[in-house]
């Protein structure tokens, strides 16, 4: 874990170095901080998947095989059609096999940084993206959809405040499947751009959607095509005011640290494997009220999901809802900046203000800003990508521990 910090934080500070240099496309740095990426890769890839977990291990038994009463026909249906509009080449860089490694292969960096697998939205012609357009209506809220949508606008705006066409591009959000579309066998579907990653694998009529990544920078777009776009404003502004309604006692087992001096984010790229323990405080000590918050909080993010299966998901973490903590990093100021984490058996969210990377002509490259915000949501205890219901069916099926 010490090795993975410190890289990281090697990629963080290359990743500032490079936000002016790459206007002028590939340097030494870029080369040298796209090793450390690969090599970060590999080396997370090496170890078999196990999922997050408390360091006490895996709980066993918490996602078992079941109907979820909510059917997956549509998104099946944009699925294929999706398949069916690419070109053979297409296909061949894009559709993967249901068990293959490259589920684990997202990284939240930019494209200058990072090769991605599949097919991009910028190279798709109109008719294809269409077809990719509807799968992620399919897949996804209204809200999950316009999210994804304002989250591809931000790069736009980092190409036009750095003048940087090398690194950023609205279009570089790249799509892969896993398996074929199937009303009976699993499947899924991963996008991966700079910084939105969703990964939705899709059992029957169960779906699991995580790991998802999302991001921003510019958080909030002051000049530009885009100008007024903003991203995870409510995830922010709600749990900012979770922790303010917390009396005394909550707050203080709620933060960790007042001192937030860089990025806090634990369970972001390479993490599949974290160990993670319990810490803040514990929503069995919260008020009716502040429950209710809380869980309003938690269905901001379930929420990306296509509606139906976000209430079968949010069922599941409100059967949790005692065994969860909220944990805090950094002021409550209203302009300060924060980290929070909310971490239960079957739900692990972090919310992180982070260091500027494309906003250095704008903010101070030496601290954390409102103006670039990280999110990751996953599933512990062994169900990311869906990996333990895919074990659990090819247990069932073959005979295979996978």
């Amino acid at each position: 874990m010490k090795r993975f910090f410190v890289l990281t934080g090697v990629i963080v500070i290359g990743l500032v170095a490079l936000a002016v240099a790459q206007q002028q496309g590939p340097n030494t740095q870029t080369l040298a901080v796209k090793k450390l990426v690969a090599d970060r890769l590999r080396a997370s890839l090496v170890e078999p998947f196990v999922g997050v977990r408390t360091s006490e291990g895996v709980t066993v038994g918490l996602f078992p095989i079941r109907a979820s009463g909510v059917s997956t026909e549509p998104i099946r249906k944009a699925a294929a059609a999706f398949i069916a509009s690419l070109t053979p080449d297409q296909a061949r860089r894009t559709v993967f096999d249901v068990e293959d490694p490259e589920w684990r292969t997202w990284v939240n960096v930019d494209n200058g940084i990072y090769v991605r697998q599949g097919t991009s939205l910028k190279e798709m012609l109109a008719p294809q993206r269409r077809a990719a357009r509807e799968l992620l209506r399919e897949s996804l809220s209204a809200r999950g959809l316009a999210m994804s949508d304002a989250i591809m606008k931000t790069d736009q705006s980092l190409r036009e405040i750095n003048d940087d066409t090398f690194s950023y591009d609205e279009g570089w959000y790249f799509f892969t499947m896993m398996g074929l579309p199937s009303a009976t066998k699993p499947w899924g579907r991963q996008i991966d751009g700079h910084h939105l990653v969703i990964n939705y694998f899709v059992l029957g009529d169960q779906v699991v959607m995580t790991p998802a990544f999302m991001g921003a920078e510019p958080a909030r777009a002051m000049s530009g095509k885009y100008k007024g776009n903003d991203v995870l404003q409510q995830e922010q502004d709600l749990g900012l005011a979770l922790m303010r309604s917390f009396g005394p006692d909550v707050r203080t087992a709620a933060l960790l640290s007042a001192d937030k001096p860089d990025n806090t984010i634990k369970a972001e790229a390479f993490q599949d494997n974290l160990v993670l323990d319990f810490a803040g405080a514990k929503a069995k000590s919260f008020s009716p009220q502040q429950k209710s918050q809380l869980i309003e909080l938690i269905g901001l993010y379930v929420g990306n999901m296509r509606e139906p299966h976000a209430k079968v998901r949010m069922a599941e973490v409100v059967a949790h809802l005692d065994e969860t903590r909220f944990a805090w990093v950094g002021s409550t100021t209203d302009d300060g900046v924060f980290y929070y984490r909310i971490h239960s058996p079957v739900i692990l969210i972090e919310f992180d203000h982070q260091r500027p990377v494309g906003t250095t002509k704008l903010h101070p490259a030496n601290r954390p800003t409102r103006d670039h915000i990280h999110t990751i949501v996953r599933t512990p205890n062994g169900n990311d990508y869906g990996k333990d219901l895919l074990r659990q069916h090819l247990l069932a099926e073959h005979g295979s521990k996978y």
